[in-house]
């Protein structure tokens, strides 16, 4: 058999029909057709965004986040300040599954694997390019484990921010209050933080909340190059950040320290007014916190402790403890008597108290006779008991409320509550019942329903000793803050605000003279003891039962079981420049916290007298010396021992 290939299939032409021949020259006119108008797209239309893109594969965005605004005491003194700090952030734009690097990354910056699994969570909903807050407050050791892994790494990235240091031992915590990452439900729910972003810095309580639209300024940004492994290699141009607006606040500082030591070591609250303008001159609460503790990442240890303590020390006792005020609402009683005709004329005999409406109701001591004269230095039960029989629960809240009890002062502080000012339309609409007459007695010695803050009786007292002038308290001055936000937070704040209710002379006079009475040396004299020499030192002690007379006799008796004391003070006694409220709670007798309160006002007359010296030693024009005599020719030196 021949090996060579058949003739008829070398010698046969293959050749495409017509038709096949025009089909495969259209398809390769159409397929270079579509490839023409791919690199016209990607060539001329899409340039601009193409090249955008390029662009961004080698320039970061970092923002640079402004400086929050310093708060200042009255006299310009730094309370709180920030300090440069380095945090590290994950991009999860450098890499598909973040996951994978979480325990060498937790290995160098000494955190549980868990505690980043569950802040990528955190952040699981933010856009991709936004970097997460992985650790504030990196040591340099754990800022050289980023830089000596930035190859492997790529998605670390250290960031200098300024970070909030406010001052030691949770000095003013309360009124300065802390800043923190702004949460979700503040972000779902709060309309305020619509245009904020997830791990953004927020004012969480105090000013530092009220405050906050105009403490924590604009954030600025850096356009970076960066290199393939995302390490910075030059910068394209920045945008400033705009520091926030420093604020200069009502507190003096000399006299929060006085009144920080005075209740060292104590519950309660001390909150000091000017009555003239509302100023809020000192306010602490205790238990504090550290503020310093919510400016990083609050530790859960930190916070589990605040959550346990059964004396919540993140509550202002100030504006938030609603508490019987116990015989210092006997000047809110006193102004109804006087002013409705009735206290004028009344004569009690105190025998260890009285019987209304068959119960005897006790007081502490046997006044004998007793007027309205020295009703308020004796802080006669009986007395007061009477009165309030004969005025009725009506009369009785119609002037409390008139002086701002039982509603907010409106203070600009976050959460200030309301109080209690019981009366028949109270106990209708709340408990759908009526008053019973029986039930004023004890409201007329400041017990049984009736509830305040010590800021509301430092207010009402600072007003009726102002003549019935009282103004909206405030921790930051005013002109410190532009008007549309100042109206926004008055807004924000609601309660009575600035207002003047009618006092009489006769009744301003009687009031005033017998709290004076209340510090002066003297038998029944309930806070002789704190009683300030020179200084027109006046007040009302107040000791208020926190559990009753049949119920404590049932009850082992223990620190839980003593009363609070509480005391208001003032100086001088009529158009005071200072007042001072005191709750101690648990401590037992009223004149206790009228002891703090003389603290506070004698280093108030202190430095008032100080400042008056200096300035009469400044306007006193100098005085010639007298001519001296012809000088005499100079010795000549003469050489000292030992020189």
């Amino acid at each position: 058999m021949s090996s060579e290939t058949p003739p008829s299939l070398l010698g046969r032409d293959e050749k495409l029909s017509p038709g096949k021949l025009a089909a495969t020259q259209y398809v390769i006119v159409a397929v270079l057709l579509i490839l023409t108008l791919g690199l016209w797209n990607l060539q001329v239309l899409g340039a601009n965004s193409y090249r955008s893109q390029a662009e961004s594969n080698r320039i970061r965005k970092v923002p640079v986040l402004a400086p929050r605004g310093r708060l200042f005491d009255r006299e310009g003194r730094l309370l709180v300040d920030n300090y440069p700090s380095t945090t590290c952030y994950l991009l999860r734009d450098q890499i598909k599954d973040p996951a994978v690097d979480l325990p060498l990354i937790a290995q160098g910056l000494h955190l549980p694997v868990d505690q980043l699994q569950a802040t990528l969570r955190h952040f699981g909903a933010a856009p991709r390019y936004q970097g997460i807050p992985i650790k504030q407050d990196i040591t340099p050791d754990e800022q050289a484990f980023v830089e000596a892994h930035r190859n492997e790494l790529p998605e670390l990235e250290t960031r200098e921010e300024q970070r909030r240091l406010y001052p030691r031992d949770g000095f003013a915590a309360h009124v300065v209050g802390y800043v923190g990452e702004v949460s979700e439900q503040m972000l779902e729910n709060d309309p305020r933080y619509a245009a904020y972003e997830p791990g953004d810095v927020v004012g969480r309580s105090g000013v530092e909340e009220t405050y906050d639209a105009l403490l924590r300024g604009e954030n600025g940004s850096r356009d970076v190059i960066v290199n393939s492994h995302g390490k910075e290699v030059g910068m394209l141009g920045q945008e400033l950040a705009q520091p926030g607006k420093d604020l200069r606040l009502t507190i003096d500082l000399d006299l929060q320290r006085v009144a920080e030591q005075a209740l060292e070591g104590k519950n309660g609250a001390i909150v000091a007014l000017d009555p003239h303008t509302g100023e809020i001159l000192a306010m602490v609460s205790r238990p504090n916190f550290d503020p310093n503790q919510f400016s990083v990442r609050l530790t859960r240890a930190y916070w589990q402790s605040i959550m346990e303590n059964p004396d919540h020390p993140l509550l202002n006792k100030a504006i938030q403890a609603q508490l019987a005020p116990g015989s210092t609402f006997k000047i809110i009683m006193s102004v109804a008597g006087l002013q409705e005709n009735v206290a004028q004329t009344m004569r009690v005999e105190c025998n260890g108290g009285a019987s209304f409406y068959g119960h005897f109701f006790a007081c502490d001591q046997h006044h004998g006779l007793v007027t309205i004269n020295n009703a308020i230095p004796y802080s006669c039960d009986t007395f007061y008991y009477t009165l309030a029989n004969r005025l009725g629960i009506d009369r009785i809240a119609e002037y409390a409320s008139a002086l701002g009890l039982g509603q907010r002062t409106g203070v600009d502080l976050p959460d200030e509550v309301t109080g209690t000012v019981p009366s028949t339309q109270w106990a209708l609409r709340n408990y759908h019942r009526k008053w019973y007459a029986g039930e004023t007695i004890s409201v007329g010695i400041g017990q049984g329903a009736v509830t305040v803050t010590p800021l509301q009786m430092a207010r009402a007292i600072g007003g009726i000793a102002s003549g019935g002038v009282l103004h909206r308290p405030h921790v930051v001055f005013p002109d410190e803050v532009p008007p549309e936000m100042l109206s926004a937070v008055q807004d924000s704040f609601p309660g009575s605000g600035d207002k003047t209710i009618p006092i009489s002379a006769e009744t301003w006079q009687t009031v005033t003279d017998g709290m004076a009475e209340v510090t002066s040396p003297g038998l029944f004299h309930t806070a002789a003891v704190a009683h300030l020499d020179g200084i027109d030192f006046a007040g009302k002690t107040g000791t208020a039962q926190v559990i009753g007379h049949d119920a404590l006799a049932r009850t082992k008796k223990g620190h839980d079981t003593l009363p609070n004391a509480w005391f208001v003070g003032m100086t001088p006694r009529r158009n005071p420049d200072i007042v001072v409220a005191v709750l101690w709670e648990h401590g037992n007798w009223g004149n206790n916290s009228a002891k703090l309160a003389s603290q506070v006002i004698d280093a108030f007359v202190t430095k008032q007298r100080r400042k008056d010296h200096n300035l009469k030693l400044a306007d006193t024009p100098p005085v010639a010396a007298p001519s001296a005599p012809a000088a005499k020719p100079a010795a000549p030196p003469v050489d000292e021992p030992g020189q």
